[in-house]
Order: structure tokens, then sequence, then C-alpha cells
């Protein structure tokens, strides 16, 4: 992850907590503990030396990401980094972040061979979910990109850019967040608002929730209980 970071930063002052969690996003158990101590152990020395200002790591548990209830994204933040992105690939992955609740990891791992336009499927980490008017939209569009770019490339992830066009690699988790660095929406927060949404719309049914985004059961719960509460909430101002 290092290396990701630093072929899109300078610094290490300029690593956000969004970009730990990213990182973070793909790994479970306890690798995922290991990486998280080795993280923290950098940052805090990094701090301590003046390297930089500010430990992203920080408040960031081994087994819980976020504390509280979860809370909607304001729709003002969310058309802000809509209109952040510009380019095809990062529409792509605002779609597939937004609209299929993608992680940075599983979108980095995309094959070509994952988008099945004539059928209208996606297979994302194993799991088929079905092409949207959107993301087969803009999914053409950086298709159509792709092969006026980089009309030999053999590199069969479905995201390349210029640098991993030339070899098989994915692209960096940085290439992926860097297009809504500093925007009130990030891909990881559009993901999580995605998923919320579901549970608020479908109900807070943490089993359907397992079954659309492949969440494990913990992760499932904590979204079904959020959701639950917004709605209690919400009923309790229209009596009022």
């Amino acid at each position: 992850m290092l290396i990701d970071w630093s072929s899109g930063y300078d610094h290490l002052r300029e690593v956000t907590r969004d970009d730990v969690l990213a990182q973070l996003d793909a790994l479970h158990g306890g690798q995922r503990q290991h990486t998280l101590i080795v993280l923290r152990s950098l940052f805090r020395q990094a701090k301590k030396n003046g390297t930089i200002f500010k430990n992203p790591t920080s408040r960031i548990r081994v087994g819980q990401r976020e504390y509280g209830i979860l809370q909607p994204l304001e729709p003002e933040h969310i058309n802000t980094s809509i209109a952040a992105v510009t380019k095809p690939a990062d529409r792509l992955v605002l779609a597939l972040a937004a609209v299929h609740a993608a992680r940075s990891g599983a979108i980095r791992r995309l094959q070509v061979d994952d988008l099945d336009i004539g059928n209208r499927k996606l297979t994302i980490d194993g799991r088929i979910r079905r092409l949207d008017d959107l993301t087969l939209h803009v999914a053409l569009e950086w298709l159509e990109f792709r092969r006026r770019r980089w009309p030999d490339t053999a590199n069969l992830h479905l995201l390349i850019n210029k640098i991993t066009a030339l070899g098989t690699g994915p692209v960096s988790g940085v290439a992926l967040s860097e297009p809504l660095r500093g925007q009130a929406a990030t891909l990881e927060q559009l993901r999580v608002d995605r998923q919320l949404e579901e549970a608020l719309v479908h109900g807070p049914d943490p089993l359907h929730l397992a079954e659309v985004f492949g969440l494990d059961e913990k992760t499932a719960i904590r979204y079904a209980n959020s959701a639950r509460t917004l709605l209690d909430q919400a009923a309790e101002q229209q009596l009022r």
C-alpha cells in the first residue's frame, strides 16, 4: 500500500483516513489487524518526528470501522462528487461504488471479461450484478476510450491507465481515490451510502443486505440497525 500511495502522493502527510480505510477494506481478521497495527506505528512515529501533522489511523478500530448510527450522505455532497469526475474511467469507478457498492479492491481487480455487455451483467468478486442504465452507459464510454487509447495493451484488467497499460497489473488505490480527494462524498462514503440506502428502501433486513452485497453477518446487522434507527426517527418526527 505504501507503493500505491507513493505513486499518487509526494508525502505521507497527504494520506487521509479514507485512504487507510480503503486499503484495510479488502483485509480481514489477523491480516487486517496486523496491517492496522503496522500503519499505526508508522504514522505515530512520523507524527512524533514532525513528518506529518495528523495521524490518519487515529480512531480506527481493528474490528469496527465506524461508530454510532450510519448517516446517509447529503444530496448536494453526492452531486458535487458526481460533478468532480470528468474522465471516462473515473465516471465508471464512481458508478461502481455509488450504484453497486463495490469496494476499492474489487474495482481494481475487475477484468474485462467480468463485464458482459450483451447480457447486461457485471461480476464483482464472484457476485453477478445486473447492469443498470447508468453503469452500462459509463462502461461503454470507458470501453470505447480504452480501445482507442490503448488498442494493443495486454492488460486484462477492466480499468487501466498510462502506467498499467504497459503491463498486466491493476491500477493503484490512489488512482481510484484521487479524483474525489477533498470531496465531502468519497468513494468509500458513496459505497457505504449505497448499502445504507438499500437497507432504508427495502427494509432493515441483514439477510437481504448480505445477499445483495456479500456482506458478512456483523456488517449486515450494523447496516440494518442503522437503517432501523433512522426509519424509527423519521416516523417519530412525522407524528410530532
